[in-house]
């Protein structure tokens, strides 16, 4: 956790705690209300706890994990306060989130764990997949690595325009080809690509197409051999972005592209849009895959490191 404690600053805290600010509003009113006027950790109180993790779309399983444990916990001091309760709330939500520093773990300033590090992002249309690869592709950039882009979503003219106008805007190279190319084609040529140019980071866009799974499974998978063919142990990350906004509809995606391919992190974005930012640790702790990043904001450092501490301790902190 070193590093990220480092570059967690002051600016960064308090990106997170605006981009938290709806979710935190829905989810400490109810649990305020829940624990109100309560001097012990009752059966009333476990309940309106469930419903104020529910209706932050922590999810039914994950809300029912949380509720048995600190069952478990308040089965030992049946006279815990309800002050108490909170603490232990917080230790349990952050013990759920999957760990990065067990991952492949990095951050824009960290020594990366492989030279040129390729990341292939996946996910549907509309969750913010192009803003994410620029907004990354930035962040490395002003952390001083050299970044190239791959427009392998060659199936909508508007992904590779929108790629390419975020390579503008950044000031890093992107590699495409016309549109209706072979995806594959155009992930071998970035990754050749970006060897030759001696780049630290390639980013790769891929096709958000989840009506045929098949086909999708395919697809990922001819593209990763292309690459292994430069690189050989490439893709050293496949990222899922995932839309936070979209509560349950984003777990069905998970598992859908879970189902095709090997998700090794995930990015969960819009989170200052929503309420529900609960669904962070739904996705987490039903996919076990760490979240390496989260989206806050429409600016390009409102995409930041993932630290599970920092989230829950916004999420419980009333400004």
């Amino acid at each position: 956790m070193g590093f990220l404690n480092k570059l967690f600053g002051k600016k960064e805290k308090e990106t997170l705690d605006q981009g938290l600010q709806k979710t935190k509003e829905g989810f400490l009113s109810k649990l305020t209300k829940a624990i109100a006027g309560k001097s012990t950790v009752d059966t009333e109180v476990l309940d309106n706890l469930e419903e104020a993790l529910v209706s932050a779309d922590v999810g039914v399983d994950t809300t029912v994990k949380l509720i048995e444990r600190i069952e478990k916990r308040v089965a030992k001091d049946k006279y815990l306060n309800t002050s108490e309760l909170n603490g232990i709330l917080k230790e349990e939500i952050e013990g759920l989130l999957v760990d990065a520093t067990a991952h492949n773990q990095y951050s824009f300033e960290s020594a990366l764990p492989a030279k040129p590090f390729v990341l292939l992002v996946v996910g549907v249309n509309g969750v913010g997949k192009t803003t994410t690869i620029g907004k990354l592709a930035y962040n490395f950039k002003k952390a001083g690595k050299s970044v190239l882009l791959g427009a392998a979503d060659t199936f909508r003219a508007a992904a590779v325009d929108q790629l390419t106008i975020w390579s503008e805007r950044v000031g890093v190279p992107i590699v495409k080809q016309d549109m209706g190319s072979d995806p594959a084609a155009v992930a071998f040529d970035t990754v050749q690509s970006g060897v030759a140019r001696g780049a630290e980071v390639i980013i790769i866009d891929t096709a958000g197409r989840l009506h045929n799974k098949a086909h999708l499974m395919e697809e990922l998978s001819k593209i990763k051999r292309v690459i292994q063919k430069v690189i050989p142990n490439a893709p050293h990350e496949v990222m899922l972005v995932l839309d936070g906004s979209t509560g349950q509809n984003a777990l069905e995606q998970a598992k859908q592209f879970t189902a095709a391919t090997e998700v090794s992190a995930l990015t969960i974005t819009k989170l200052d849009g929503t309420a529900k930012g609960g669904v962070v640790l739904a996705i987490a702790n039903q996919f076990k895959i760490p979240v390496k990043f989260i989206g806050v904001g429409e600016k390009m450092e409102d995409l930041l490191v993932f630290d599970k501490h920092e989230f829950v301790d916004s999420l419980f902190s009333i400004k």
